[in-house]
């Protein structure tokens, strides 16, 4: 009997601090673990007693990639609470700000992230050699995603224009439509990019996932006061805590959430696209049909190409936004503290982001509920590398470890966020 083992003490690529621990007898997996080390971050203890106005902005400083799902997730869960009804035009330019998150978060992660594991080169920086259009692309893509963020949130990091209510300030008309061109070119940019990376060398690898995320009744998926599943769930939000449950495991400082009664789940881009393929503009779905990715995608690792086909729909969403709004309308509507709770979803990039929040009459926050993407794919993410690394054991441990990175990559976890990667250790017998 032999043992090998293998250590990496940081894995690339991703946001934030993890590690795998993966046990072989022969061919045969007898432990496999997938643990966030990171140490944890207490952002629900130290909203407790903070005025429910702040949570967007103390949110926001979770993650320095989709601080906007956080606000986001934040204002919808006070607004619940206050029973606030914004205009229109606020929530178009909630949406709008949105589109700026999607853009840049997809870009990083298709351009600086993902695609060097698929062209085999240790970054981006290695990979701008030899494709250096490729990387300018997206690159320019991620740079109009920022700019989105920094006219509408005041800022690309932590933005500090959304509030309980609506904006602070409302943009100038002359400022979006200054946009517009950088728009144009960045859809078809994004169009240009699923076609490329649609040419990568997949892995055979399809999961019986239930998918889900949130659900609007004519939108694909950013904003919605609903969620439905691939299994036939369809719940509002305050049903969450009835449904989905978290368990602390000792391996991971993130909390495991699942389904009660059923286990793992699956949120992200293949949950929106495979759960609202039919509300993608029909060019959009057209195009997916066309990349061979069908009207529900299984496999993971072509996640990258989903994603491409999102900030294209973020790209045209936002265009249809600056054509239509009134920037004149008040940028907030007033409101009054009261004692109560309130759920919010929404859909950051790497998936679906529940907070919850207990405030009293005052209008302080008593207690916080925050479930992030990456705590939620957790148990998925344990049950692809299970699955995966069958077939895969006679691999000398360099190539098997680069394979698993990859297909923990394809979920691009926020590590950080999930801590309310790779340390990979091998052990084979």
């Amino acid at each position: 009997m032999s043992e090998r083992e293998i250590a990496v003490d940081y894995l690339a690529r991703v946001e934030g601090e993890g590690a795998m621990y993966l046990s072989l007898d022969g061919d045969t997996v007898t432990d496999l673990q997938f643990s966030i080390f990171e140490p944890p971050r207490f952002f629900e203890a130290f909203l407790q007693g903070r005025r429910l106005d702040e949570a967007p902005d103390l949110t926001s400083r979770i993650c320095g990639i989709c601080p906007v799902a956080y606000q986001m997730s934040a204002i919808n869960a006070m607004e619940d609470v206050l029973d606030i009804h914004v205009t229109n035009d606020i929530r178009d330019l909630r949406l709008l700000l949105y589109c700026g998150e999607w853009i840049e978060s997809h870009a990083l992660h298709v351009y600086m992230l993902h695609t060097p594991d698929f062209l085999g080169y240790e970054s981006s920086i290695h990979m701008a050699a030899d494709h250096p259009t490729e990387v300018k692309r997206g690159l320019r893509i991620k740079k109009i995603g920022n700019g989105l963020m920094t006219l509408l949130g005041g800022r690309e990091v932590h933005p500090i224009n959304a509030k309980v209510g609506g904006f602070y300030k409302m943009p100038a008309r002359l400022d979006l439509e200054a946009l517009v061109p950088g728009l144009q070119w960045g859809l078809e940019a994004a169009i240009d990019s699923a076609r490329w990376v649609s040419n990568f060398d997949f892995p055979d690898f399809e999961r019986d996932y239930e998918f889900v995320s949130a659900d609007h009744p004519t939108e694909y998926p950013i904003l919605g006061s609903r969620l439905v599943s691939s299994a036939g769930l369809d719940i509002a939000a305050s049903e969450w805590n009835n449904v989905f449950e978290e368990r602390h495991v000792a391996h991971s400082n993130a909390l495991h959430a699942m389904i009660r009664q059923r286990g793992a789940y699956h949120v992200g881009p293949l949950a929106r696209y495979s759960l609202h393929f039919e509300k993608l503009p029909d060019h959009l779905q057209e195009l997916a049909i066309e990349l061979g990715v069908g009207t529900e995608c299984r496999n993971p690792f072509k996640s990258i190409i989903v994603r491409c086909l999102e900030m294209a729909y973020a790209f045209e969403t936002a265009l249809n936004i600056i054509e239509r709004i009134d920037v004149t309308t008040p940028p907030a509507v007033p409101y009054e503290a009261v004692a109560g709770v309130g759920h919010g979803l929404s859909e950051a990039p790497r998936g679906l982001l529940y907070h919850r929040y207990e405030i009293d009459a005052d209008g302080l926050i008593v207690n916080a509920q925050l479930t992030p993407p990456t705590a939620q794919n957790q148990l998925s993410i344990e049950a692809d590398l299970r699955d995966f690394v069958v077939g895969r054991t006679h691999l000398p441990d360099e190539d098997l470890k680069w394979q698993l990175e990859q297909a923990i990559r394809s979920y691009d976890p926020c590590i950080s966020c999930a801590t309310h990667f790779l340390d990979l250790t091998v052990h084979r017998s």
